[in-house]
């Protein structure tokens, strides 16, 4: 039996390249002012393409968190200070184009209606991803919200997933975690939950499947998957 449904923000409540390709070359035209060489070079330390606008399978901005990103671009940018740059990439990622990965509010007000508690936990931080969840419309369907600096760590650790079941006294072992990648996955695995992978992200089905309950194609499949759990 599932209580409780923890999601993931980048690749599976949201398509993971039209939000983040967006991100990653206005942040990188911006920080080179415009110098194509400095902004490849950029590029390459986050494993992005600018090019075909496409992300390294290994990429840090798949699953790592704003300052691990900022860490690996600094190097790159004499003069600039590591907080403010990874307050400037909050900024800009609050701001990115969203495309659901399906139409959200039906399929929460679905799970809601099941009984089940729904919360969020990124790697991203707190504030964009709150301001993603207002701008579609769904806030209110949640009652657990964290991001990498909400003061629970960050996924492949399992702090936040913990914190949900803190929240909402909702045991582990009677929560799914759902996610488009192994720091999902692994989270899950560590805080004793359920994992459901799904394939809105970069990783490819042979990546999840080893680490996953079930792997779906999008988010829109847990309905049928929560109805065949007892």
């Amino acid at each position: 039996m599932i209580d409780g449904i923890i999601f993931d923000k980048d690749g599976t409540l949201f398509d993971f390249r039209a939000t983040w390709a967006e991100w990653s070359a206005r942040l990188l035209t911006e920080l080179s002012n415009g110098d194509l060489d400095h902004a490849d070079r950029l590029a390459g330390a986050i494993g992005f393409d600018l090019t075909r606008r496409d992300f390294a399978a290994d990429s840090p901005v798949i699953a790592g968190t704003p300052v691990e990103i900022a860490s690996l671009l600094i190097s790159h940018l004499p003069g600039h200070r590591h907080e403010t740059l990874v307050a400037r990439m909050n900024l800009l990622a609050a701001e990115v184009p969203l495309v659901e990965a399906v139409p959200l509010r039906p399929l929460l007000i679905d799970l809601r209606a099941r009984g089940l508690k729904i919360g969020l936990v990124t790697n991203d931080a707190e504030a964009p991803a709150r301001a993603h969840l207002e701008r579609s419309a769904v806030t209110d369907l949640f009652d657990f919200i964290a991001g990498c600096d909400s003061g629970h760590g960050a996924k492949p650790a399992p702090g936040q997933l913990l914190a949900f079941c803190q929240h909402t006294g909702v045991s582990p072992g009677r929560v799914a975690m759902v996610g488009d990648s192994l720091h999902d996955l692994h989270a899950g695995h560590r805080a004793g939950m359920r994992r459901v992978g799904v394939l809105t992200g970069i990783a490819l089905l042979p990546e999840l499947e080893p680490h996953a309950d079930a792997v779906l194609a999008n988010i829109g499949g847990l309905p049928d998957w929560l109805d065949a759990q007892v």
